[in-house]
């Protein structure tokens, strides 16, 4: 009826490391429950506990202790799927999930625990403004003010300035902190954690992620130069940040490393000269220095202008080649074309003369036209295309913007993230194989497109989970200005012609199957369907009566257990959450002895939810010998015929978990 209570789990984890501390107690009906005895667990822990009001390093806000409540509380929710929204929906290794975030991370955990290898998350920029996921234990303004000590109880301001204060903070703070508890659990542990954020709320996110992930999670940051603008009080803002955090460093030793921006322009260039020049090494190293000359300082290609020398074997740059230790290796190395000895670096030669003579025939060392200038190494760059991912970047925001207006054929969503920066991100902190990428503020769907430009770039087949809160377009376009305004005003147009809702999650969807339409146009074995799924209330109909309430007349007046209006589907995907096995095993649906049989992973898991079931038909499904079956309970005709059923499995195929919804 609920997705999995966390607190339970973490009680569950104490008994296992602390057993004396766990005790009983009362719950509300009077009936037993496990507690924690905290007296013990700070016997148990007396040398590292910190009481009262002692002096300590932390984070703390109003409204703390109820984020971190929200976190743990179970939710009476499920995933409802949505075939007609998706694409490839039976083989597909996507999910969308649309709704609010905190529900989905909730029904998620059990499938998907330990399984992720990166979240990336782009969350709500904190202005000021009102957010759209309002948690049940989000307060107003008022209220927040006079909680959090800015206000009296009458309301009179205690603190200029209110609205800069520890309202704004502590709503974005209470947003953000379950969430990252729950997306914690999702990590696998060498998984990773990227976050874009600004100036605003730069700070308090790196004190909440390494709170919530460790002290040693926060690994670095890019500073992306994104804007020119001119437009602000004190400094002009001109970069966001990307933030880095690892779940455990141990697990994920970091070796990060990404093909250096610009090496193309820059193959393209030298074989240019080579065509023009031939051989005259000089001519195309003049040229080289000139060329160079046209990009800016900011433009990658600058970040490899040393690299201006060819030979045959490619392109270099003619590095130092002194000796590492003053004096160490010290003998005459004749110039090549002169004969006499060439000057040697003031500390000596980097090699023993007889692996330097093995180099200069080899050709791997470079000479200047006399003998007086000193020889030096040839590095060449083909050897030399991949960094340590580099902390600063320098990318043009109309780039992304423009290409999400090509896809639909005009603006519709403002200020995406750039796709091809994230492909390229994944890649250098190691995401491959099958991994799978999580965005829990999935937007219009730029950080899942980048998935399968991953995927095309490299042969990988990653996969993602993309949830997005149904934010609706309307109730943005009351209070969006200007261009923002016209582009929300487009996407409500575009959106309506589809006959599809107005809210930012349709556009992610809508952006995957255009996307994945042009991909596959050029790379057809590529996978770019999605599993399109929503949060809803769980499948289950309210228990008005407990079993000890009911006697045997009223037997006949009773309903069923399951809401009038789900489908057998959605009653499987309850199943798959419920046995915490992943959302996107591939689905096969099959008609046996009559009945409708979903059959999940070649038998990881058979369902029938018909609302009448037959011996033959378990049977039919026992003889399969699969890992799971279940059916509706409604389905069996009687008692005995429930026996009967489990009798035929224990018989056919007794490894078997059989259950009844």
């Amino acid at each position: 009826m609920t997705s999995q209570n966390l607190t339970d789990v973490n009680i569950d984890k104490l008994t296992e490391l602390f057993p004396s501390a766990i005790t009983e107690t009362l719950d509300a009906d009077g009936k037993p429950q496990r507690a924690i005895d905290f007296d013990l667990l700070r016997q148990e822990l007396s040398d590292h506990i910190v009481e009262g009001p002692q002096e300590r390093y932390r984070l703390d806000w109003p409204g703390k202790r109820a984020a971190a409540f929200a976190a743990n509380a179970p939710i009476a929710k499920t995933l409802r799927p949505v075939r007609e929204e998706s694409v490839d929906f039976d083989t597909t290794k996507n999910l969308f999930v649309e709704g609010d975030n905190l529900d989905a991370l909730k029904l998620l955990q059990e499938s998907y625990l330990g399984k992720v290898k990166l979240i990336y998350i782009d969350p709500p920029y904190n202005t000021g403004n009102d957010f759209v996921y309002s948690d049940s234990f989000a307060t107003t303004k008022d209220e927040e003010l006079r909680r959090s000590g800015q206000v009296t109880e009458d309301g009179v301001p205690l603190l200029a300035n209110t609205s800069a204060n520890g309202r704004f903070h502590s709503d974005w703070l209470s947003m953000m902190y379950p969430r990252l508890r729950l997306a914690r659990n999702l990590l696998s542990d060498d998984g990773v954690l990227v976050v874009s954020i600004d100036e605003n709320e730069h700070s308090n996110l790196v004190a909440l992620c390494t709170e919530v992930f460790g002290t040693e999670s926060y690994v670095g940051e890019i500073v992306l130069k994104n804007s020119s603008k001119n437009d602000q009080s004190y400094i002009s803002m001109q970069h966001e940040y990307i933030v880095f955090f690892v779940k455990s460093r141990a697990a994920n030793p970091g070796n990060w490393v990404e093909r250096k921006e610009g090496l193309d322009k820059i193959y393209a260039a030298f074989e240019s000269f080579s065509q023009q020049y031939g051989a005259d090494w000089a001519a195309i190293n003049a040229a080289a220095k000139d060329w160079y000359k046209d990009f800016a300082a900011s433009d990658p290609v600058s970040g490899s202008k040393h690299y201006n020398w060819m030979d045959d074997r490619g392109i270099y740059f003619a590095s130092d080649i002194s000796g590492p230790n003053d004096g160490q290796y010290v003998y005459d190395l004749p110039h090549p074309t002169e004969g006499l000895p060439c000057k040697m670096p003031a500390s000596g030669w980097r090699y023993p003369e007889e692996e330097m003579k093995r180099r200069v025939a080899d050709n791997r060392v470079h000479f200047d036209v006399h003998h007086t200038s000193v020889p030096k190494n040839k590095t060449y760059l083909a050897n030399t295309e991949t960094q340590s991912l580099t902390s600063i970047r320098y990318v043009d925001g109309r780039a992304a913007s423009k290409r999400l207006a090509t896809l639909f054929g005009e603006k519709v969503f403002t200020n995406p993230k750039d796709e091809l920066l994230l492909r390229d991100i994944y890649r250098a902190v190691g995401v491959g194989g099958e991994d799978v990428v999580l965005d829990m503020f999935a937007g219009s769907g730029s950080a899942l497109q980048a998935v399968w430009e991953l995927n095309l770039a490299s042969g990988t087949d990653a996969c993602f989970i993309g949830i997005q809160v149904a934010e609706d377009l309307n109730e943005s376009l009351k209070t969006s200005k200007g261009t923002a305004k016209q582009i929300t005003a487009n996407a409500i147009k575009m959106l309506s012609r589809l006959g599809r809702s107005a809210t930012v999650a349709e556009i992610g969807k809508e952006r995957l199957r255009l996307a994945g339409n042009k991909l596959r146009a050029s790379a057809p074995m590529l996978a770019t369907g999605f599993r399109s799924l929503k949060v809803d209330t769980t499948n289950m109909a309210d228990v008005l009566r407990a079993p000890d309430d009911t006697d045997q007349l009223a037997l006949t007046e009773l309903e069923g257990s399951v809401k009038p209006d789900r489908s057998s589907e959605d009653l499987l995907f309850q199943v798959l959450l419920d046995w915490g096995l992943e959302l996107t095993m591939p689905i096969s649906v099959e008609h046996l002895e009559g009945y409708e049989v979903f059959v999940v992973e070649d038998g990881a898991l058979i369902a029938c939810f018909d609302l009448e079931v037959s011996p033959e038909l378990m049977r039919a499904i026992a003889k399969r010998e699969p890992l799971r079956a279940v059916f509706r309970d409604s389905g069996f005709a009687s008692d005995d015929a429930r026996i009967n059923t489990e009798q035929i499995f224990r018989e056919l195929s007794p490894a078997t978990d059989v259950k009844a919804i």
